[in-house]
């Protein structure tokens, strides 16, 4: 390449550091093995045969090749590229997963996120037969084996009440003002990682009340209103559908849904994935959630301010 570029013995053999015989004696023996003159050499000049032009350009095109391949394994090791397989829950869709999607593009925009909404038994399977690298959830789930959990985030936990309710007006309820009410809860078998999410909560903060499970099949639930037998339901900001005909409370003092995230570090694909849990823990949360920072096995009163 260099004397083909270069177009002189003198200065190729300067530029790979090696005698000039040397080179000569190189070049002699590559048109030896492919049975051509790759060059013509005079007393004035070196050229180029026509054997000798397709081997540079052959090669330039193998080199070129060469170069891109490590500078893209490169990317690869640095977590620069790749791709990142997310499984979320229901309540994880609406802004915690374009949230991190968003906060991924901004430290790595060349890495490609996967979201997959999924149920939480398809999600518990999905970390463990390595269809998601990242499972993101709320409420406390146990430990899949191999797989890591930490609970990051939080988003306040509000209460919904028909408008004219003796409530409605408040600038803010306490679970103890509830108590006479009877709270819908939502469908375990279709939204069990929200039924969870509510029920540790409520575990945690000692009380409990009468219940019925809503009707609505959306997990905002927006149609609890139609539904008489039940007095108010538990909600969050991000679920809420602004069409719905109830009012929307913040609890004093302050409960946070939190919300979960798995991975199993044996088992990264690539550096992309653990460049992405390291954004998802460090990075801003949405307005108006918490960071929690906390480990699955601590207390869960460590979920609730």
């Amino acid at each position: 390449m260099s004397v083909a570029t270069e177009l002189h013995f003198g200065r190729a053999a300067e530029k790979l550091h090696i005698g000039q015989p040397t080179l000569s004696e190189l070049i002699q023996r590559l048109e030896r093995e492919l049975g051509t003159p790759l060059l013509r050499r005079t007393t004035r000049r070196v050229t180029l045969t026509s054997a000798g032009a397709e081997l540079l350009r052959r090669a330039t095109v193998i080199l070129d090749d060469v170069a891109a391949a490590g500078a893209a394994v490169r990317r690869l090791a640095k977590g620069d590229s790749g791709t990142v397989r997310i499984g979320v829950t229901p309540p994880v869709a609406p802004v915690l997963a374009p949230h991190l999607c968003a906060a991924m593009r901004a430290d790595a925009p060349d890495v490609d996120v996967v979201i997959r909404r999924m149920w939480l038994f398809q999600l518990k399977r999905a970390i463990v037969d390595d269809e998601v690298d990242v499972a993101i959830t709320c409420g406390l789930v146990p430990d899949p084996p191999g797989v890591v959990s930490e609970v990051f985030c939080g988003e306040p936990l509000m209460v919904s009440v028909r408008f004219g309710h003796r409530l409605a007006e408040r600038d803010a309820v306490t679970l103890d003002d509830l108590a006479v009410e009877t709270l819908g809860v939502p469908s375990e078998a279709l939204f069990p990682a929200w039924t969870i999410a509510q029920r540790q909560l409520l575990e945690t903060a000692g009380v409990s009340y009468r219940t019925v499970e809503i009707g609505d099949n959306h997990i905002s639930a927006s149609k609890w209103p139609s539904q008489p037998d039940i007095d108010f339901i538990f909600t969050v900001a991000s679920l809420v559908d602004p069409d719905m005909a109830a009012a929307v409370l913040p609890l004093t003092p302050t409960l946070y849904v939190p919300f979960m995230l798995q991975w199993a570090p044996e088992r990264v694909r690539n550096t992309a994935v653990a460049r992405f849990v390291r954004v998802a823990l460090e990075s801003d949360v949405p307005s108006g959630w918490m960071p929690l920072h906390c480990e699955r096995r601590e207390d869960q009163r460590s979920v609730g301010h």
